[in-house]
């Protein structure tokens, strides 16, 4: 890496009250969705103090920001997501979310805290640069695609005379070793499609279902033929993961109803899979409702795709990663995690990689801690500087000779 190690480090510390200060102010006014008023705001706030060109998008409130190196050269791009959760929090923090029923539950203020920090940082060493840092600030991460818009209005074309060769992005766990980074090269979280199944039979009286046509045991019975299809069809090698989430028939006790309803997801990772189990979930739905002379309606949601790293700029995280926080808490991840993200558009697109840190607050334990999406999760803030170093450190190593 082209710029000690321990000196980003030391001053990523150097700057953590700042870091710290603004995770906790967007942690107070979380916004869900892609139009964040109050969050954007307090990015653009912080940008305005920095040798950085910002942009704002048209569909939705995100943020682009470039920073020019000295001389000429490619363009990195790091990202961060800005958006928060539907859920009421319970932690007790005295920064605690303002809003009811909304939370940063997943950790995005402090990737967002973290991405302004590593922005300071590089302004500090602009003089070293060979091309540009891409600021990629994102809403609508919880299931709205936000990415994608950002890349339909042009995101990778922000220097034109200069593409995109790379990017990266950090999520936090509240449920992993605190400033412990993990990454592994290919599909490092899942695709997650949305499904949804209505049985159409024919309401009666409770006491002759002969003369009805009753849709709740065949809703049932698609549920556990489900888990069997998935265990029979879905090779260990390459798996899958169906949930069904949702199970709604029938207003009292003494009614058959005329439909029941199910929706959950399918978590897959590779494509090959991802089409075989959509089209298994409908055949099945359709045959176990037709062996009872029954019908479905089938809806089916495409949701982000596999988030799918290049292995050679894994390798570059591991190595930098290990130069930072030292080599044992570099580490590859055993396994992908089922999860999806958005930041999948992206490296459909560009060779990159999303890494993940660790921020199990002191004195808990991983094992039991309460996880990203708990209403009572809590992150440590001590990892923050080993983020913002590690965004730091790659555009550096992607753009310093």
């Amino acid at each position: 890496m082209p710029i000690p190690a321990a000196d980003l480090l030391a001053a990523a510390r150097a700057d953590v009250d700042r870091t710290v200060d603004l995770r906790r102010r967007l942690h107070r006014t979380p916004e869900i969705g892609l139009h964040l008023p109050r969050t954007q705001a307090t990015v653009l706030e912080e940008l305005a103090g920095l040798p950085v060109e910002v942009a704002t998008g048209t569909t939705t409130t995100s943020v682009v920001g470039v920073l020019r190196g000295a001389r000429p050269g490619p363009t990195y791009l790091l990202r961060a997501d800005l958006d928060a959760l539907p859920v009421h929090e319970d932690t007790g923090l005295p920064f605690a979310s303002e809003v009811p029923g909304a939370m940063h539950a997943c950790g995005h203020d402090l990737h967002t805290a973290m991405l302004l920090g590593a922005a300071r940082l590089l302004a500090e060493r602009r003089d070293e640069i060979a091309g540009q840092v891409l600021l990629m600030l994102q809403p609508g991460e919880e299931g709205f695609h936000g990415a994608r818009y950002m890349l339909e209005e042009g995101l990778l074309d922000a220097v034109p005379e200069a593409p995109v060769v790379g990017a990266f992005a950090l999520h936090v766990f509240a449920n992993q070793p605190s400033g412990v980074v993990s990454v592994r090269p290919g599909p490092m979280m899942a695709a997650a499609d949305h499904w949804e199944v209505t049985v159409r039979g024919r309401g009666g009286h409770a006491s002759m279902p002969h003369a009805a046509a009753d849709p709740v045991p065949v809703a049932a019975e698609i549920v556990l033929a489900l888990q069997s299809m998935v265990t029979r069809r879905a090779p260990v090698f390459d798996p899958a993961v169906v949930t069904v989430a949702n199970l709604v028939a029938g207003s009292t006790d003494n009614v058959i109803p005329d439909s029941a309803y199910l929706q959950g997801t399918i978590r897959t990772l590779s494509p090959e899979r991802r089409a075989d189990v959509v089209a298994s979930v409908r055949r099945v739905a359709t045959h176990v409702a037709a062996a009872h002379d029954m019908q479905i309606d089938f809806v089916h949601r495409q949701g982000y795709p596999v988030t799918a790293n290049d292995p050679a700029v894994a390798d570059r995280v591991l190595a930098i990663a290990g130069e930072l926080v030292g080599p044992e808490r570099s580490v590859v991840a055993a396994e992908p995690l089922m999860g999806a993200e958005d930041f999948s558009y992206v490296l459909q697109r560009v060779p990159g990689a999303m890494a993940f840190l660790g921020a199990c607050p002191p004195g808990a334990d991983p094992a039991s801690a309460a996880g990203n999406h708990s209403n009572l999760v809590v992150f440590d803030e001590g990892a923050l500087p080993a983020g913002a170093a590690l965004y730091a450190a790659m555009a550096l190593d992607a753009l310093v000779a």
